[in-house]
């Protein structure tokens, strides 16, 4: 049996009660209204389609269209062909896992990290070795310790990056030993990359520097478009590639019509996108720097390349009994580091289109944390 997948079982029934919630992670959400008006798509030519489409299956192997503009967001070596449009970035993850793994095969995955990560190649039956990301290395991999978890049994080394809930990145020069480490080892390599593309340079992806690299993503974060449930993952290598599209007939087989569309014009103006995600994350982080440093007993370790960071605190209580404390009594929602298996500590999101609200739900939680010093 699977374990309880602790994030979405602690989130989704709070988020609607919830008075402030900073425990989320996407990137304020768009309307179809200004998805229109940033590409510059004509809003009649929408509407016709929408209403004149039948509603029959999507495109088997995923549109034409999405697979193009999904490619584009990398570097020019990775083509349409090496494109998989899946169901979301869990369903994306769940095909990969589900799609490699064999039983003889073990895992190497990084903690704190996405659960999905861990806990399904561990509920297949699969031995899974973690590798702890200390917080006094920033939660970068060690390379040292990652040579002492592979074989030639290995599978997949498994990550995110940029890493969730911390926020690191791993750039190339920090990913090439991993590289070789998985290479040396036949290993695939599969990096989980929903909060790419939120520095101002270039973040080069797995499948960019890797012949067995395998990257997953969705339209969900950074790309503020959960609704549309439309995910992918890059498979360069062609056997894997034939073996998960086999696996995603099984999943998925295809994703909605309108979906897909509305997802294609995304990522066809993923600079435009990307420049509207940076410009509010990029303010809002600034307000919740500043919070930070009036409070003493909070911490962050490394810096964040995406729309959270993982706070740590030194107050003498466990960290679900906290969130759900500060839940009940301010209505202010975090996700609590126990969803990464991580004490003392909890994922806080600023994603906010609203500044007000996350001014004053920071300011609730900061009024909070004053009573727990007394």
């Amino acid at each position: 049996m699977i374990k309880e997948f602790k994030v979405e079982t602690w989130l989704n029934p709070r988020d609607a009660k919830c008075k402030y919630n900073l425990g989320a992670s996407c990137v304020k959400a768009m309307s179809l209204e200004e998805l229109a008006e940033i590409s510059g798509e004509n809003k009649d030519e929408l509407t016709n389609y929408f209403m004149q489409t039948h509603l029959h299956y999507g495109e088997f192997a995923g549109s034409e269209r999405l697979k193009k503009a999904i490619a584009g967001i990398y570097t020019e070596k990775i083509t349409p062909d090496m494109v998989l449009t899946l169901h979301g970035g869990t369903g994306a993850n769940s095909t990969v896992i589900t799609g490699l793994l064999e039983r003889e095969d073990n895992v190497v995955a990084v903690l704190p990290n996405y659960q999905q990560h861990y806990s399904i190649p561990e509920a297949l039956g699969n031995e899974v070795r973690i590798l702890h990301l200390e917080k006094e290395e920033d939660y970068k991999i060690n390379p040292e310790k990652l040579e002492k978890l592979v074989d030639c049994n290995t599978k997949l080394i498994t990550f995110t990056n940029p890493n969730n809930p911390t926020g690191a990145y791993m750039s190339e020069d920090e990913l090439q030993p991993v590289i070789e480490i998985a290479r040396k080892n036949g290993a695939f390599i599969l990096s989980d990359e929903i909060y790419r593309g939120l520095r101002e340079d270039y973040m080069p992806s797995i499948v960019d520097l890797y012949e067995k690299g395998i990257a997953t993503s969705s339209m969900s974060k950074v790309y503020s478009m959960a609704g549309t449930r439309v995910g992918w993952a890059v498979v360069p290598d062609e056997a894997a590639y034939e073996i998960l599209f086999n696996r995603r007939s099984y999943d998925t087989i295809c994703n909605g019509v309108f979906d897909e569309l509305m997802a294609a014009i995304c990522l066809e103006n993923n600079e435009k996108i990307l420049k509207r995600s940076k410009e509010i994350v990029c303010s809002n982080k600034a307000i919740v720097d500043k919070w930070l440093k009036k409070q003493p007993h909070l911490k962050v370790y490394g810096q964040t390349y995406t729309s959270t960071m993982l706070v740590h605190y030194d107050y003498e209580i466990e960290v679900v009994e906290l969130c759900d404390d500060i839940y009940e009594k301010t209505g202010v929602l975090l996700c609590h580091g126990d969803c990464f298996e991580e004490e003392k500590c909890f994922r806080l999101g600023f994603g906010f289109g609203d500044q007000t609200l996350l001014k004053d739900g920071l300011k609730t939680l900061e009024e909070y944390l004053a009573k727990l010093e007394k």
